[in-house]
């Protein structure tokens, strides 16, 4: 038996290693974070947040911290120079339970995905020390730092850590891609000199702009540099002012919270996990800001990742489900680099007869009902969809198959709750899920005692006028009345009828209800899961959380203990 100080040691604390942290502290797994600097980052840098980061705070237990927080169903205007409307985005549904483009304003969100770590014993944050070395050997690591924290031995480190990666050094992965050449002004000023509650994009060849609203009367605002100009005249407050005065009337009188000069990055790790070292958020993947989506590819990782971890060290898993975790993300952030890539392409050229040539493509293509939908909703937004991974397809991956997505979350009632989230009643872990069904019966006894020993969640959802007909009552199994029909929409062009769902909401299998038994034993064993028991060769040792304290805390760190 090998003794763990901790199981998992997080290296950043920013919020894809805070929102990780988040998870694995609802699964009691033991967790140290650790961040070099002194305390979180107190000014804004993603701006905006989707549906899918939303519905992972939900998951958490935080939305309802986080919420007041941003500006909901934000529209997105792109202008050409004459102020023409070239494009609008303003996604009208909420599939997955939350509307797909908000504004926020980040060091508050990470502030309150930070004080949630409060509610577990398990999970320590401690600022000030930087991780120095880490030394892996096949049932452990050894994690040293500076800054007077003692070194401490886990199971698994996960860099979260940003594009300069130090756990991205140590495990000696390459970090693939391009930087831009050009050069932009970030601007945030308080008290919003505009006012309005929305965004827009100016794809003006002179000098593309930016502006928007990120909540609570921050605005900010961007300006492409040119390259007769340097770093340092852009740093000049005289620069700075004559910049805002392309768009606002007194730009001497702004509130400014900070401006700053930055590049855009197009790069991906090598590899998301080497052995027992996994890299996640910025240090395992950068993009362009063009279609916001920085932050939340950070916080899709740590919803991959988390539950993947949790069942590993708990011993409902093998290691090798771990090995998922590049396979499903990798795909899927490469699609994001290259969107936003492109994006910033089509926005941003300052050769005029390039940029008219633009503006004429994108006006003929707007008077097409199918094109003009096609952007409007977002649709060209790459979803998830695994078709290898922790899933399981029937014989071989079909585009119409559900398997690999996200489930929708429509609101549902209970018998006893009225109006509520689907993932509220699915709960923080694995799910079965069937359409108007008798689940046990479906599943039959020896699938639902495992899925059960796994603390799964049964659910039968129902047309509202069946939602309280006793028939199938089964005390293990809870009955979802479809509130709104969504669900029997869903149903109803997707031949399958039985679900089985991972914590992060995705379906890992579909099928008929009478393969039921069948699928559900070949995704154990996709999954690596086990009977609910402990994996052989890395039984947990599952002592309290403790990390020797030294003797004199150093000067100027800042330690929390939750």
């Amino acid at each position: 038996m090998t003794a763990y100080d901790v199981d998992v040691v997080i290296v950043g604390a920013g919020p894809s290693g805070l929102t990780l942290a988040n998870i694995l502290g609802q699964h009691s797994v033991r967790t140290l974070v650790v961040d070099e600097r002194d305390t979180l980052i107190d000014y804004p840098r993603g701006v905006g947040l989707d549906d899918e980061s939303l519905r992972t705070f939900q998951s958490i237990g935080l939305v309802d911290r986080v919420l007041p927080h941003t500006v909901p169903n934000q529209i997105l205007r792109f202008f050409d120079a004459n102020r023409n409307l070239l494009v609008e985005m303003a996604p009208p549904d909420a599939r997955f339970g939350w509307p797909k483009r908000n504004g926020f304003v980040q060091p508050m969100v990470d502030a309150e995905l930070f004080g949630g770590l409060n509610r577990f014993d398990n999970v320590e944050v401690r600022f000030g020390h930087r991780m120095r070395d880490c030394t892996e050997n096949p049932d452990g690591v050894s994690v040293s730092f500076d800054g007077g924290l003692p070194s401490v031995r886990t199971r698994y480190v996960v860099g979260c850590d940003g594009g300069r990666s130090a756990t991205r050094r140590l495990m000696g992965v390459s970090f693939d891609g391009t930087t831009s050449s050009t050069r932009w002004l970030v601007v945030d000023v308080a008290n919003d000199p505009l006012g309005h509650p929305n965004s827009e994009v100016g794809a003006d060849p002179r000098r593309p702009y930016v502006s928007i609203s990120i909540a609570h009367g921050i605005r900010r605002f961007e300006f492409l540099i040119h390259p007769d100009e340097t770093d340092e005249q852009a740093d000049d407050p005289a620069f700075v002012r004559r910049m805002l005065a392309q768009l606002i009337p007194y730009p001497e009188r702004v509130d400014m919270i900070r401006h700053r000069v930055y590049t855009h990055h197009s790069r991906i790790a090598g590899t998301f996990r080497r052995g027992r070292l996994m890299l996640a958020g910025d240090a395992a993947h950068l993009m362009p800001v063009w279609q916001g989506q920085g932050y939340n590819s950070g916080i899709r990782d740590a919803a991959n990742l988390g539950w993947k971890l949790a069942a590993v060290v708990t011993g409902k898993a093998g290691d090798a489900l771990l090995d998922t975790y590049d396979v499903e993300r990798r795909k899927h952030a490469r699609a994001m680099i290259d969107l936003s890539t492109m994006v910033g392409r089509v926005i941003s050229p300052t050769n005029r007869r390039v940029a008219a040539l633009r503006d004429r493509v994108i006006h003929a293509a707007s008077v097409v009902p199918s094109l003009k939908r096609y952007v409007l909703e977002m649709r060209f937004k790459p979803m998830p969809r695994y078709q290898q991974g922790a899933v399981c397809h029937a014989d071989r991956p079909s585009p119409s198959s559900p398997t690999g997505t996200l489930f929708i979350q429509p609101r549902v009632d209970t018998r006893d709750r009225e109006n509520v989230l689907l993932d509220d009643v699915l709960g923080s872990g694995f799910a079965v899920l069937c359409w108007s069904n008798n689940l046990r019966a479906v599943l039959g006894d020896a699938a639902f005692t495992r899925w059960k020993a796994l603390g799964a969640n049964f659910v039968e959802t129902r047309p509202m006028t069946q939602l309280h007909w006793s028939g199938h009552d089964d005390p293990d199994v809870v009955v979802v009345g479809d509130r709104t029909g969504a669900l029997k929409a869903w149903f109803d062009v997707h031949p399958d009828s039985v679900l089985f769902l991972r914590p992060d909401r995705c379906i890992a299998a579909a099928c008929i209800a009478q393969r039921a038994p069948e699928v559900s034993e070949a995704l154990f064993a996709k999954l690596h899961l086990t009977q609910g028991g402990e994996t052989d060769g890395d039984k947990p040792d599952r002592a309290v959380l403790h990390v020797a304290q030294p003797a004199a805390e150093p000067s100027g760190s800042a330690t929390r203990t939750s």
